[in-house]
């Protein structure tokens, strides 16, 4: 599981840890990810790892298969967030990066156990999107577009492996309260608590479903959102809150 070491991320690994799941738990601090696999149960692999990093994705890969083999599940969870705006340069640098690690960092995390798994016919990829890859968000052009392009990926994945025994998932979760949306200045319809977002992950990705949207009641923001045409939507997102520039989350 990337992006392990805090907010959705620590509070799945709490999840199935519960559930008596061995972990691999990938992030960039390794402090945090070792005060948080001391504080499970059950054995764990701590993977310091930066997902833009490919490389270093594939090492962490062989690190855990030669530990515990071939992982029943694997988890892209890893993300990050700003405000950006596209008339600003110095902006460039934030998109480059939420780009990377939302939609790159996705592929490169499942791209080491995929054939394998093929081979096993066994496996299930999951990846967290976001309702805010539906419509094109004001003031997070980035973070919108990575998701909708996350999205779409999961999507053509999940074609690609149809009949070969691996599953692909997508997760489209509304807002969970997590660092990443401790900054936000607006409200934030049906957010929920990150534990109890993780226990409905958790059920979703039993479920073996090809995409849930949690809360539910963000899927049918979602679909109505789809619905509206642009000269309406562009209207009332005009008065949508905006996320801080500058800060990556």
């Amino acid at each position: 599981m990337t992006g392990a070491s805090s907010g959705i991320g620590a509070a799945l690994a709490r999840a199935y840890a519960a559930d008596g799941a061995t972990l691999g738990l990938l992030g960039r601090r390794r402090e945090a990810l070792q005060a948080l696999a001391d504080d499970l149960p059950g054995e764990h692999l701590v993977l310091v790892a930066d997902v833009a990093d490919a490389n270093s994705l594939q090492q962490a890969a062989v690190e855990f298969n030669d530990r515990f083999g071939l992982p029943d599940i694997v988890i892209a969870n890893a993300g990050v967030s700003s405000g950006t705006l596209s008339e600003e340069r110095s902006d460039l640098l934030a998109f480059e990066r939420i780009v990377q690690i939302n939609l790159l960092g996705m592929a490169a995390t499942f791209q080491p156990f995929i054939r394998d798994m093929r081979r096993a016919r066994h496996g299930q990829l999951v990846g967290i999107s976001s309702v805010a890859g539906v419509r094109g968000l004001p003031g997070a052009g980035a973070y919108s577009a990575s998701k909708a392009a996350a999205s779409r990926y999961l999507e053509s994945l999940r074609v690609e492996l149809r009949g070969s025994g691996v599953k692909v998932m997508e997760i489209r979760p509304g807002y969970i309260r997590t660092p990443m949306t401790d900054g936000n200045p607006y409200r934030m319809p049906f957010i929920l608590d990150a534990d109890e977002a993780a226990r409905r992950f958790l059920r979703a990705i039993d479920s073996g479903c090809a995409r849930a949207t949690i809360p539910w009641q963000m899927a049918i923001v979602a679909r109505a959102l789809a619905c509206v045409p642009c000269w309406l939507y562009d209207r009332l997102a005009i008065r949508a809150g905006r996320k801080p520039r500058g800060l990556l989350k």
